[in-house]
């Protein structure tokens, strides 16, 4: 039963190929860079393997039999499948490709609108971006950069601060004007809190955390709204939901176009933070250094302040 599935070797399945595409074993062997002897003994060995002659030899060249057209159209798609992967694969290999890993909240609020310009940074770059909320070990993975939030300790990395964390409470312009006055970290306490979970140890700083640090109890610590990832929080506030914590710059743009506004002025900082993280050894390629500066010159320009006054009439 083995012997019906054992195939012709790979390079005999060529040389059909050619002979059959030409119709002429001389052709073939100038197309392949060899000769019509080597040619004509390779067809014989398929044919011996297969119990049936490929082709009929007739006057100034030879015509395909049936089964030899059968065996051209099954090479034929096979060859195709061959070229069109190796092709794909050495096009892969050949461009310059750059992968970040993110969090769902720094793409969506950070690094997608300044993709522009990193494009005219880096135009011969095609950046591939890979987001979760979770955290993740860039050890051992195709990855060359990661944006991460935590405390700056990432075993076997390299990391740099990008922004230390500030947060502020912040919600719609409706949502404040409907619960005004909030004069006082007090004066959230009753409101509807927006939460974004955490599926391990807590990096993020939480309302709990919040609360704390102001020595305030919330009425319902647990109440409120959860969420998995951080863009389902911002927009859940920008519907006017609830409260929710915005880091800055995350919400920059948010609320520089007046979409979210801050309940309060004061942010409240930690000692944790962005950083940009990289495996050791850094890979000191070119630009691999152009992201480098690029990024560390977006994340020094200063934040939008945010608005507060307009909706507080």
């Amino acid at each position: 039963m083995a012997e019906n599935f054992r195939l012709p070797p790979l390079q005999a399945l060529v040389f059909f190929e050619s002979a059959a595409r030409h119709l002429n074993f001389s052709a073939a062997a100038r197309e392949l860079g060899t000769t019509q002897p080597a040619v004509s003994h390779r067809i014989s060995q398929i044919e011996d393997e297969l119990g049936t002659p490929l082709f009929k030899r007739i006057h100034r060249g030879v015509a395909l039999t049936v089964e030899g057209m059968r065996l051209l159209e099954a090479v034929r798609q096979s060859l195709d499948v061959l070229k069109a992967a190796t092709a794909d694969i050495r096009a892969r290999h050949a461009r310059k490709v750059m992968t970040l890993a993110v969090d769902f909240g720094f793409a969506a609020y950070w690094l997608m609108p300044r993709l522009p310009s990193l494009r005219q940074e880096l135009p011969d770059l095609e950046v591939r971006i890979v987001a979760s909320e979770d955290d993740f070990d860039i050890r051992g993975e195709p990855v060359d950069f990661a944006i991460s939030f935590g405390t700056g300790h990432w075993d076997g990395c390299h990391a740099e601060m990008l922004f230390p964390e500030k947060v502020v409470p912040v919600c719609s312009p409706a949502f404040l004007k409907a619960h005004a006055p909030v004069k006082t970290p007090r004066d959230l306490a009753p409101s509807t809190l927006l939460h974004l979970e955490n599926t391990g140890p807590a990096r993020w700083l939480r309302w709990i955390d919040w609360f704390s640090f102001h020595d305030i109890t919330p009425v319902n610590p647990g109440g409120g709204l959860s969420f998995n990832n951080y863009t389902l929080v911002m927009q859940a506030a920008i519907a006017g939901q609830g409260v929710a914590l915005g880091w800055i710059p995350l919400i920059e743009d948010l609320l520089r176009t007046g979409q979210l506004v801050s309940a309060l002025k004061q942010p409240h900082t930690t000692h944790s933070g962005y950083f940009l993280v990289e495996p050791i050894p850094r890979r000191m390629t070119e630009p691999n250094n152009v992201f480098r500066e690029w990024i560390t010159r977006c994340a020094t320009q200063k934040p939008a302040a945010p608005k507060r006054g307009a909706a507080r009439k």
